[in-house]
């Protein structure tokens, strides 16, 4: 996968546009990716160990770290840092983001967590 043409943050932090050469630029929410997180601490190691994040409707990104070329760490204004966002999945996101977040908000409500802290 190649890496995308344009990662912006807003300037508020709360959004980060990305834009891959097969897509119509996306706008990714800050809370989006912080909830959905490809680290451990939220994927966990199995489907089983998966953790639902809550409470994270305000977070946004301190910071944007290159990996390589294949992918870029965020850092968020909650101190979560250990995602390790690759291409693959980040076109995935922006290719999926509807389903991908509306499964996100039937999770907490089947949980009966909330977006706010």
């Amino acid at each position: 996968m190649k890496p995308p043409k344009e990662l912006r943050v807003s300037k508020d932090r709360a959004v980060m546009t990305v834009l891959f050469s097969d897509s119509e630029p996306a706008e990714l929410s800050a809370e989006m990716l912080r909830v959905l997180s490809p680290s451990a601490e939220v994927q966990g190691h199995s489907p089983e160990q998966r953790v639902t994040v809550s409470g994270k409707r305000h977070v946004t990104i301190s910071r944007a770290e290159p990996v390589g070329n294949y992918a870029v760490r965020l850092v968020f204004s909650d101190g979560h840092q250990s995602g390790i966002f690759t291409w693959v999945y980040l076109h995935e996101l922006v290719t999926s983001k509807e389903a991908k977040w509306q499964w996100y908000l039937d999770d907490l409500q089947q949980k009966g967590l909330s977006r706010d802290a």
